[in-house]
């Protein structure tokens, strides 16, 4: 009979959790940022036209849908000099306006 008044208590506790998480689970979106994933980043109207003003025609590359899953930081290495600190700099610059 002692484990009857804990069971209670544990019981309100865990019905009044999901009410209370779920009040504040609203969190705010992410920023968009050069480690985003590229199609993410295409998805946004905004973050496109960025991306496009410094890397134009990246979305009609042969190889985007093999690497429109990785993030700018990621394709960096694999895009033989075209993706350069600059170009990245330019970027965090313009996407960071956008929020």
């Amino acid at each position: 009979m002692k484990f009857m008044p804990i069971a209670a208590l544990l019981l309100t506790a865990t019905a009044a959790t999901p009410a209370f998480a779920d009040a504040h689970s609203e969190a705010p979106a992410a920023a968009l940022s050069i480690n985003t994933p590229i199609v993410q980043l295409m998805a946004d109207e905004s973050a496109k036209a960025v991306v496009l003003k410094h890397l134009p025609g990246i979305d009609e590359h042969p190889a985007y849908e093999d690497f429109k899953s990785m993030s700018l930081v990621a394709l960096k290495p694999w895009s033989q000099g075209v993706i350069t600190d600059e170009i990245i700099e330019k970027i965090t610059t313009d996407l960071a306006a956008l929020a």
